[in-house]
């Protein structure tokens, strides 16, 4: 579990919308379901298995279970998403997925000390939780549906708890050793960073320590693939927070009035070959082609993506229209706007091109590959 600041990541997308708890948007990923279906048919074998029950019985047993599990999930997001809006920090929702869930807030906490209480708010809640399971599974007479019930209840929101405070990004204790880091080095991106190669290092010795459990037979053979899909998952997750940190670090370098590729006009009706030639003589290289109206106004933007689908020899008869975008289609983006407000813009509206604007007048064209070469210079891109 996690609370996740903006910008929203690319990778990660509300499933589908189940309602709100306490006026906060609640998704439910596909992944969750099929995790549901999964620890249902497992629990329900083994409740059948330990308490003498048929079939029907067992799978009514393992739905009930699973819903007691995504309560808990959901309880433990509530402690981020509450605690967030105790210090005035906006939520867009709550993700329940594959291993647990997340908390999309607004924006990044101000300071070290909120940071803290956000983070930890989650794992208490999962530490309340099992403690009153616990309490609950020993007043229960053994060997009973309830006491069972309690007992993975209790096992779960222990571990679940435990495990989250581990020191490492993307866990919540991760955030926790960020906002130590952040309030002894003023450097909330240095932070990020090592709290995101600590999470690597967990993420490794988690791998390490269940598969050593596994092989002495400390540990079912089962738990092995669930704990490797968690441990990779750590990963993948400490990896996007060390390049998001350096992405960062990088935002006031985004100054779109250089950024931006010129624009060339041309009228419409143009065709496509002649349209490529007045651009060679009368632009930059890089400059992107516009369709202008008869005022001289553009009006449209032309795909390069589309342009490439065209063969040479269609171009001299092809108008350049149709290649091209209506400006009303294409993201705009004021040119004003500062780096993170144009990460996030264009994290929200994903496409190749966004026209950059002055008031009324569009002043030139930001193609994502340029901004992406900016904020991640030494990364490879596609072309």
């Amino acid at each position: 579990m996690e609370e996740k600041p903006r910008p929203r990541r690319p990778d990660r997308r509300p499933g589908l919308a189940v309602g709100r708890v306490f006026g906060v948007p609640l998704h439910l990923n596909t992944s969750m379901v099929l995790l549901a279906l999964l620890v249902t048919v497992l629990y329900a074998v083994f409740a059948r298995r330990q308490l003498g029950l048929s079939p029907l019985a067992g799978y009514l047993i393992g739905v009930g279970f699973v819903v007691s599990l995504l309560g808990s999930v959901l309880l433990h997001e509530l402690g981020h998403a509450l605690t967030a809006r105790r210090y005035g920090i906006g939520v867009r929702g709550i993700t329940l997925e594959l291993l647990g869930g997340y908390t999309e807030m607004e924006r990044d906490a101000p300071t070290p000390r909120v940071d803290l209480l956000i983070s930890l708010a989650g794992p208490a809640v999962s530490a309340v939780l099992g403690v009153a399971a616990v309490a609950a599974t020993l007043a229960l007479p053994e060997r009973t549906l309830l006491h069972q019930l309690a007992f993975q209840l209790a096992v779960s929101n222990v571990v679940v708890a435990i495990f989250n405070v581990l020191p490492g990004l993307p866990l919540d204790g991760g955030r926790a050793l960020r906002a130590a880091i952040w309030s002894a080095t003023r450097d909330r991106h240095l932070a990020t960073e090592i709290a995101g190669w600590v999470g690597r290092a967990v993420a490794l010795g988690t791998a390490a320590l269940v598969t050593l459990l596994t092989v002495r037979d400390v540990l079912a053979p089962l738990a092995l693939p669930l704990v490797l899909l968690v441990a990779a998952t750590l990963w993948r997750g400490a990896g996007q927070s060390i390049r998001i940190a350096r992405m960062s670090r990088r935002f006031p370098l985004v100054d779109l009035s250089r950024l931006a590729r010129p624009l060339v006009g041309v009228p419409s009706g143009t065709p496509l070959a002649e349209a490529q030639r007045r651009r060679t003589e009368n632009g930059p290289p890089d400059a992107a082609l516009a369709v202008t109206d008869p005022a001289g106004r553009p009006v449209a933007l032309v795909d390069p993506a589309r342009v490439a689908a065209v063969p040479p020899e269609r171009r001299p008869w092809l108008a350049v229209d149709e290649v091209a975008r209506s400006l009303a289609t294409v993201p705009a983006l004021p040119v004003g706007l500062d780096g993170e407000r144009v990460v996030e813009a264009v994290q929200t509206h994903p496409g190749a091109q966004y026209v950059v604007t002055s008031g009324e007048d569009v002043v030139g064209v930001l193609h994502i590959a340029d901004l992406a070469q900016l904020l991640e210079p030494k990364r490879k891109m596609n072309t």
